[in-house]
Protein backbone atom coordinates (compact mmCIF):
# COMPACT_ATOMS: atom_id res chain seq x y z
CA UNK A 1 0.00 0.00 0.00
CA UNK A 2 1.29 3.45 -0.84
CA UNK A 3 0.60 5.71 2.12
CA UNK A 4 -1.35 8.80 1.08
CA UNK A 5 0.69 11.97 1.06
CA UNK A 6 0.92 13.95 4.25
CA UNK A 7 0.37 17.68 3.82
CA UNK A 8 4.13 17.95 4.28
CA UNK A 9 6.97 15.88 5.63
CA UNK A 10 6.34 14.80 9.21
CA UNK A 11 9.03 16.13 11.52
CA UNK A 12 9.76 14.31 14.76
CA UNK A 13 12.25 14.63 17.59
CA UNK A 14 13.89 11.91 19.66
CA UNK A 15 14.07 12.37 23.43
CA UNK A 16 15.22 9.50 25.67
CA UNK A 17 14.43 6.90 22.99
CA UNK A 18 10.93 8.38 22.54
CA UNK A 19 10.16 9.56 19.01
CA UNK A 20 7.37 12.14 18.98
CA UNK A 21 5.60 14.49 16.61
CA UNK A 22 4.07 17.58 18.20
CA UNK A 23 2.61 19.40 15.18
CA UNK A 24 -1.24 19.09 15.30
CA UNK A 25 -1.50 18.40 11.56
CA UNK A 26 1.09 15.62 11.72
CA UNK A 27 -0.52 14.17 14.84
CA UNK A 28 -3.89 13.96 13.09
CA UNK A 29 -2.39 12.42 9.95
CA UNK A 30 -0.57 9.80 12.02
CA UNK A 31 -3.57 9.03 14.27
CA UNK A 32 -6.07 8.53 11.44
CA UNK A 33 -3.71 6.07 9.76
CA UNK A 34 -3.03 4.06 12.92
CA UNK A 35 0.50 5.22 13.72
CA UNK A 36 1.77 5.60 17.27
CA UNK A 37 -0.09 6.57 20.42
CA UNK A 38 -1.11 9.81 22.06
CA UNK A 39 1.04 11.10 24.90
CA UNK A 40 0.06 14.55 26.13
CA UNK A 41 0.01 16.87 23.12
CA UNK A 42 2.29 14.63 21.04
CA UNK A 43 2.03 11.47 18.97
CA UNK A 44 4.70 8.96 19.99
CA UNK A 45 5.84 6.47 17.37
CA UNK A 46 7.18 2.95 17.87
CA UNK A 47 10.66 2.35 16.40
CA UNK A 48 9.40 0.04 13.62
CA UNK A 49 6.87 2.75 12.62
CA UNK A 50 9.67 5.30 12.45
CA UNK A 51 11.70 2.96 10.22
CA UNK A 52 8.69 2.39 7.98
CA UNK A 53 7.89 6.10 7.64
CA UNK A 54 11.58 6.88 6.99
CA UNK A 55 11.70 4.17 4.31
CA UNK A 56 8.72 5.61 2.41
CA UNK A 57 9.97 9.18 2.73
CA UNK A 58 7.19 10.52 4.97
CA UNK A 59 9.31 11.34 8.01
CA UNK A 60 12.38 13.25 9.01
CA UNK A 61 14.03 13.13 12.42
CA UNK A 62 15.21 16.53 13.55
CA UNK A 63 18.35 16.90 15.61
CA UNK A 64 19.00 19.64 18.09
CA UNK A 65 21.70 22.07 17.06
CA UNK A 66 21.04 21.95 13.32
CA UNK A 67 22.91 18.71 12.69
CA UNK A 68 22.08 16.50 9.72
CA UNK A 69 18.81 14.58 9.98
CA UNK A 70 19.05 11.01 11.29
CA UNK A 71 19.07 8.44 8.48
CA UNK A 72 17.29 5.09 8.31
CA UNK A 73 20.59 3.25 8.91
CA UNK A 74 21.55 5.48 11.86
CA UNK A 75 18.17 5.02 13.50
CA UNK A 76 18.23 1.25 12.95
CA UNK A 77 21.75 0.93 14.38
CA UNK A 78 20.81 2.95 17.47
CA UNK A 79 17.63 0.98 18.21
CA UNK A 80 19.24 -2.42 17.56
CA UNK A 81 21.12 -1.84 20.80
CA UNK A 82 17.82 -1.50 22.65
CA UNK A 83 15.81 -4.16 20.76
CA UNK A 84 17.64 -6.97 18.98
CA UNK A 85 14.44 -7.91 17.11
CA UNK A 86 13.77 -4.45 15.66
CA UNK A 87 14.75 -5.53 12.13
CA UNK A 88 12.40 -8.52 12.21
CA UNK A 89 9.55 -6.38 13.57
CA UNK A 90 10.20 -3.76 10.91
CA UNK A 91 10.15 -6.31 8.07
CA UNK A 92 6.83 -7.76 9.26
CA UNK A 93 5.35 -4.32 9.87
CA UNK A 94 6.45 -3.05 6.44
CA UNK A 95 5.07 -6.11 4.70
CA UNK A 96 1.67 -5.87 6.40
CA UNK A 97 1.42 -2.11 5.74
CA UNK A 98 2.35 -2.63 2.09
CA UNK A 99 -0.55 -5.09 1.84
CA UNK A 100 -2.96 -2.40 3.06
CA UNK A 101 -3.43 -3.44 6.68
CA UNK A 102 -3.34 -1.12 9.67
CA UNK A 103 -0.89 -2.58 12.16
CA UNK A 104 -0.82 -1.69 15.84
CA UNK A 105 1.34 -2.71 18.80
CA UNK A 106 0.46 -6.12 20.30
CA UNK A 107 -0.99 -6.78 23.74
CA UNK A 108 2.27 -7.90 25.29
CA UNK A 109 2.36 -11.64 26.04
CA UNK A 110 5.02 -11.98 23.29
CA UNK A 111 2.47 -10.77 20.73
CA UNK A 112 4.10 -8.49 18.18
CA UNK A 113 1.13 -6.90 16.41
CA UNK A 114 -2.63 -6.49 16.21
CA UNK A 115 -3.75 -6.29 12.59
CA UNK A 116 -6.92 -4.63 11.35
CA UNK A 117 -8.69 -5.68 8.19
CA UNK A 118 -8.44 -3.18 5.35
CA UNK A 119 -10.77 -0.23 5.97
CA UNK A 120 -11.78 -1.34 9.47
CA UNK A 121 -9.34 0.59 11.64
CA UNK A 122 -11.18 2.85 14.04
CA UNK A 123 -14.56 1.18 13.50
CA UNK A 124 -13.85 -2.46 14.40
CA UNK A 125 -11.47 -4.33 16.66
CA UNK A 126 -8.41 -6.04 15.24
CA UNK A 127 -9.05 -9.35 13.53
CA UNK A 128 -5.59 -10.87 13.70
CA UNK A 129 -2.76 -11.21 16.18
CA UNK A 130 0.67 -11.63 14.61
CA UNK A 131 3.56 -13.42 16.27
CA UNK A 132 6.84 -12.98 14.41
CA UNK A 133 9.86 -15.28 14.28
CA UNK A 134 12.99 -15.68 12.20
CA UNK A 135 13.26 -18.73 9.94
CA UNK A 136 15.10 -21.52 11.74
CA UNK A 137 14.34 -20.12 15.20
CA UNK A 138 13.15 -22.81 17.56
CA UNK A 139 9.75 -22.23 19.10
CA UNK A 140 8.54 -24.66 21.73
CA UNK A 141 5.15 -26.20 21.09
CA UNK A 142 4.03 -25.20 24.60
CA UNK A 143 4.73 -21.54 23.85
CA UNK A 144 2.65 -21.64 20.66
CA UNK A 145 -0.10 -23.59 22.40
CA UNK A 146 -0.32 -21.05 25.25
CA UNK A 147 -0.23 -18.16 22.82
CA UNK A 148 -3.01 -19.74 20.74
CA UNK A 149 -5.19 -20.17 23.85
CA UNK A 150 -4.74 -16.51 24.77
CA UNK A 151 -5.44 -15.30 21.24
CA UNK A 152 -8.54 -17.49 20.90
CA UNK A 153 -9.83 -16.19 24.24
CA UNK A 154 -9.68 -12.72 22.62
CA UNK A 155 -11.66 -14.10 19.64
CA UNK A 156 -8.88 -13.34 17.19
CA UNK A 157 -6.92 -15.39 14.68
CA UNK A 158 -3.26 -16.15 15.40
CA UNK A 159 -0.92 -15.57 12.48
CA UNK A 160 2.69 -16.76 12.59
CA UNK A 161 4.90 -14.43 10.54
CA UNK A 162 8.17 -16.09 9.54
CA UNK A 163 10.98 -13.91 8.19
CA UNK A 164 13.21 -15.97 5.92
CA UNK A 165 16.88 -15.55 5.06
CA UNK A 166 16.05 -13.22 2.14
CA UNK A 167 14.06 -10.93 4.49
CA UNK A 168 10.76 -12.03 2.96
CA UNK A 169 7.79 -12.68 5.21
CA UNK A 170 5.64 -15.80 4.99
CA UNK A 171 2.42 -16.06 7.01
CA UNK A 172 0.84 -19.13 8.57
CA UNK A 173 -2.49 -19.34 10.34
CA UNK A 174 -2.20 -21.20 13.64
CA UNK A 175 -5.26 -23.04 14.89
CA UNK A 176 -6.26 -26.05 16.93
CA UNK A 177 -7.05 -29.29 15.16
CA UNK A 178 -10.81 -29.89 15.19
CA UNK A 179 -12.30 -32.98 16.74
Amino acid sequence: MDEEAAAELIRVKVTDYRVAASDPGSNEWLATRGFGYEYGNTRVLYPYEVLYLLSIGKLTIENDGGEEAVTFQDFLAEYKRQDSLIWTRYLIYRDLRSRGYVVREGYGLNIDFRVYERGEYGSHTSKYIVYGIIEGERVKFGVLSELLKRVQSLRKALILAVVDRRSEVVYYTVSRLGT
